[in-house]
């Protein structure tokens, strides 16, 4: 069972990796007004819901202690996450605001994720 937990941490880590990456990919857009919400930040914030969701089952297969309140906050920042890319992500471009909203609480989530233990 470890062994499955250790594989979806992992595709857990690609998806935020997708997420942040492809936010960081357009940084230099965002500052000429160019910026676009690319699929890389879909399928990575997507992938990061559905790892999450497999990560809390397993845990709590093994009857391991989960920390709700803080699988809740990462859940709801995600939501917000998904909403607004999965919204703007046909729009040819999108606006500063959105995009750094996007680019923040995936980084938020990490640091929650890191830090609150």
């Amino acid at each position: 069972m470890d062994v499955l937990i250790h594989l979806f941490v992992g595709l857990h880590i690609i998806g935020i990796a997708a997420l942040l990456g492809g936010f960081l990919t357009q940084m230099k857009a965002m500052g000429r007004g160019e910026a676009r919400m690319v699929p890389a930040m879909l399928h990575g914030a997507l992938t990061m819901l559905a790892t999450g969701i497999v990560l809390v089952g397993l845990n709590e297969a093994q009857r391991q202690h989960i920390n709700t309140i803080k699988i809740g906050v990462k859940l709801a920042l995600l939501v917000v996450i998904l909403g607004l890319v999965y919204v703007k992500r046909d729009e040819e471009t999108v606006e500063k605001g959105a995009l750094a909203t996007v680019g923040g609480l995936t980084m938020a989530n990490i640091f929650i994720a890191v830090l609150w233990t």
